[in-house]
């Protein structure tokens, strides 16, 4: 595995995924901060729900199109696309995860990385 990239890199990516995120009305966005924590596999994860199969499909395209176009970033592995109850934008030092309600109520990440520095990200009106 590479090394991570640390600082603003993640910080302006994960900016940008925010923003395209509640651009396309994305639900209950948080971004959990991990590089105080060892163990972690990335430096963030954004967190986010959709509405919908169609919703959820539309938030990861965006996020891929639109963070390519603004800050010339790509993920390096997308997963979930097919059955859109959760999916998975990786971008090394910032991991992506848009899911579904449910699936998101029963894998609570937020509780599981309770360490992090949790953000709650305000929804746009």
């Amino acid at each position: 595995m590479g090394k991570k990239t640390v600082g603003r890199k993640s910080e302006t990516l994960v900016k940008a995924v925010i923003e395209v995120i509640k651009e396309h009305k994305g639900k209950e966005v948080v971004s959990l901060d991990l590089r105080g924590i060892e163990t972690a596999v990335s430096d963030y994860f954004v967190v986010c729900h959709g509405t919908s199969n169609t919703h959820i499909s539309s938030l990861a395209d965006n996020v891929r199109k639109d963070v390519s176009k603004k800050i010339k970033e790509k993920p390096w592995h997308i997963e979930g696309e097919s059955n859109k109850e959760w999916v998975l934008l990786d971008y090394f030092d910032v991991v992506v995860h848009i899911f579904n309600k449910e699936k998101r109520d029963f894998y609570k990440l937020e509780n599981l990385w309770a360490d992090a520095n949790i953000q709650h990200i305000e929804q746009s009106a």
